[in-house]
């Protein structure tokens, strides 16, 4: 009996024995790296371009959308209260319309700049922007590309003003405005105002799908997303 038993504990310690350097041969991932977590970055923010940018270049995009909606400037507000106030309430509001209309058509044009704009950011440190905030390679997106996006964004608002009918819209409501007896006269450049703005949306719906990523497993959709934002579930 004693033999049979000293047989099954020989036959276990060389079961275990065996177990474990089978385990040990096995193939592990190797630590990623600032380039692969730079491009799991990059591949989060193209999630944000095609999930949730998209949904701007549609009719409301941005005027039915609290997150972005363009609200008029300080010199305007007084333009829209003065408009009112003697009865051009519809035309205020197609106004407002029309700025928005014109964010979401320039987006829907200029989709390509900031599909490249993300893909030509170079993450320096990567890592500490994968543990940073939700919004933390957004942010650094912004940082990196804003002044460049703009450059590139500018004309295509401008044509889109023109394309939507808004040029003439907001003339025709600033000659009305100006022509109110005893009012400051304006003449606001809203280019540049609905460039800012409508790069700012752009930014703010990047950010949104970000955060998503960061939070919910099952958006992210491809095997370097999941590896690279296992990382920041374990900090």
């Amino acid at each position: 009996m004693k033999k049979l038993v000293f047989l099954f504990l020989l036959i276990q310690c060389f079961g275990c024995n065996e177990i474990k350097k089978v385990v040990s041969q096995l193939p592990t991932q190797a630590p990623l790296t600032q380039d692969q977590i730079g491009a799991g970055l990059r591949q989060a923010l193209q999630n944000g371009i095609d999930h949730q940018v998209a949904k701007l270049t549609a009719t409301d995009g941005f005027y039915r959308n609290e997150l972005v909606k363009i609200v008029l400037p300080k010199e305007l507000q007084v333009v829209d209260k003065g408009l009112r106030k003697i009865g051009l309430s519809s035309l205020a509001d197609e106004g407002l319309k029309a700025i928005n209309r014109t964010a979401e058509d320039a987006v829907k044009t200029a989709g390509p700049i900031f599909v490249n704009a993300v893909k030509g950011i170079t993450f320096n440190d990567a890592k500490n922007i994968l543990l940073g905030e939700q919004n933390a390679a957004t942010t650094y997106l912004q940082s990196k590309t804003n002044q460049a996006l703009y450059a590139e964004f500018s004309p295509v608002i401008s044509a889109s003003f023109k394309k939507v009918g808004a040029d003439k819209i907001w003339s025709n409501l600033i000659q009305k405005y100006n022509s109110i007896p005893f009012v400051t006269r304006v003449n606001p450049n809203l280019t540049d105002y609905v460039t800012q703005e409508a790069l700012k949306g752009v930014f703010t719906m990047i950010a949104v799908e970000e955060k998503g990523i960061r939070e919910k497993v099952g958006l992210r959709n491809t095997a370097l997303l999941k590896r690279v934002f296992a990382l920041q579930d374990r900090k």
